[in-house]
């Protein structure tokens, strides 16, 4: 019950936040926010209609898809409850918020809006929901193909700013496919955290050493296996660990310390699960 009242809040707010970006920035400035919200953006500037309804209708569709294969009952009635709780609040906003903006300046709006709306989308994410639109899309992507959530956005949504380019202007267009790439980026450390993984890959003739000093020192633990030097032909041992970006540096002190001469390959991973890091969880 707890876990639920906390997913529902982090939709809600997550939906404040889309729109938001959708009434300081994306509509005063018209900057296509790309998808559904996009569309509507473009069908309201011929047509007074209410974007936030236009929204909502052309959602329904992409809630079939949605329940066939992102989780059925379960993800429809979470992402139905964020879809209305967007739709309506970007149309309730507007009496609320003078619908001029904050700013006339394309860039900020751009970066603003991007960042803010896409804050906003990873909430939703985290609750195991998404607003709707190509939010949807771009999840059916990166299940299906992997692909990762900034560049799903950038498929998903490019036809739109197109589109956008024609209805308002092709500079205004330019601005909305930077806003675009800077949502998917903000939506991507809000998801899974900004915080990412350093590994290291460690050839030394002081294994036992090296490895020794960073469980008593770092508290992580390490992973030894044979290698085989191809150029001198000549057996080594390698080490691997993970630790946080806080620790590399004293990672490199400890590595310096015990073999000055060791071979060491720093890397960058997406995310670290099991002991030390975050849970192995479903």
């Amino acid at each position: 019950m707890l876990s639920r009242l906390r997913d529902y809040s982090l939709i809600l707010l997550g939906a404040l936040a889309q729109a938001l970006s959708m009434v300081l920035f994306y509509i005063p400035g018209k900057l296509a926010a790309g998808g559904v919200s996009g569309t509507a953006q473009i069908i309201h500037n011929y047509f007074p209609l209410p974007i936030g309804l236009m929204v909502l209708v052309m959602n329904i569709p992409l809630f079939v898809l949605g329940w066939r294969f992102l989780g059925g009952k379960r993800f429809l009635a979470r992402t139905i409850f964020a879809t209305v709780a967007y739709t309506t609040l970007l149309d309730l906003l507007p009496f609320i918020i003078p619908q001029t903006g904050l700013t006339q300046d394309p860039v900020l709006n751009a970066l603003y809006g991007g960042v803010i709306g896409g804050i906003g989308v990873g909430l939703v994410f985290r609750a195991q929901a998404t607003s709707g639109g190509t939010d949807i899309l771009a999840r059916l992507l990166g299940q299906w193909r992997g692909i990762p959530i900034s560049q799903s956005y950038l498929i998903t949504d490019a036809v739109v700013v197109l589109v956008a380019g024609l209805a308002f202007n092709w500079e205004l267009a330019l601005y909305a496919l930077v806003a675009l790439y800077v949502s998917g980026l903000a939506t991507e450390a809000t998801l899974e955290g900004a915080g990412l993984i350093r590994t290291a890959t460690i050839i030394t003739t002081q294994p036992q050493i090296v490895a020794d000093k960073i469980m008593s020192d770092l508290q992580r633990g390490v992973t030894m296996w044979p290698g085989v030097g191809m150029f001198s032909g000549q057996e080594q041992k390698i080490l691997f660990v993970a630790v946080s970006r806080a620790e590399l540096s004293q990672l490199k002190t400890i590595i310096l310390e015990a073999d000055p001469k060791a071979f060491v390959v720093i890397g960058q991973a997406h995310e670290a699960l099991g002991e030390g890091f975050k849970p192995l969880k479903q």
